[in-house]
């Protein structure tokens, strides 16, 4: 706004009959619900939810006893499986072996030089390979990435 009228300078006064009164006393807010109508809420909402987390828990628990028998009924045949699994790959490190070792004189496939790397109490019991000889004639990028997917699981 331009402060000069006629080339006079004008001073900035207050309006015609003075600024309105500042207002220093609370002011109450509405309400949309009375004690009474939100602790009926409040009840209501709790029972609503209640009821549904029951008829949810139900579904849920219902849910985890079927996983549940799946998992036992399952289990036994995962576990021949993996036995299998282990039996083919421990034949295939045999022929492997084999195979690599047939040239060396006095080798015996399973031994080192004869002696018996396992001292068993009976030559028909089996022990469980360990991993690195599961892993003996494989790739050793194959290897680390199992060992270190095996150290994460």
């Amino acid at each position: 706004m331009d402060a000069t009228v006629n080339g006079k300078k004008v001073q900035d006064l207050p309006p015609k009959g003075g600024y309105g009164s500042i207002q220093t006393e609370r002011i109450k807010l509405r309400t949309i619900l009375g004690t009474r109508g939100t602790i009926a809420f409040f009840l209501a909402t709790t029972i609503g939810g209640m009821y549904g987390y029951y008829l949810s828990f139900k579904q849920v628990r219902r849910h985890q006893i079927e996983m549940r028998s799946a998992r036992w009924a399952i289990f036994p045949m995962l576990l021949a499986e993996r036995d299998r699994a282990v039996l083919k790959q421990m034949r295939r490190n045999r022929d492997i072996e084999t195979e690599l070792m047939k040239n060396v004189e006095g080798w015996e496939v399973g031994t080192y030089y004869g002696e018996p790397i396992f001292y068993l109490d009976d030559p028909n019991q089996y022990r469980d390979p360990t991993f690195l000889d599961h892993f003996a004639h494989s790739d050793p990028a194959i290897y680390c990435e199992r060992a270190e997917r095996r150290m994460w699981t």
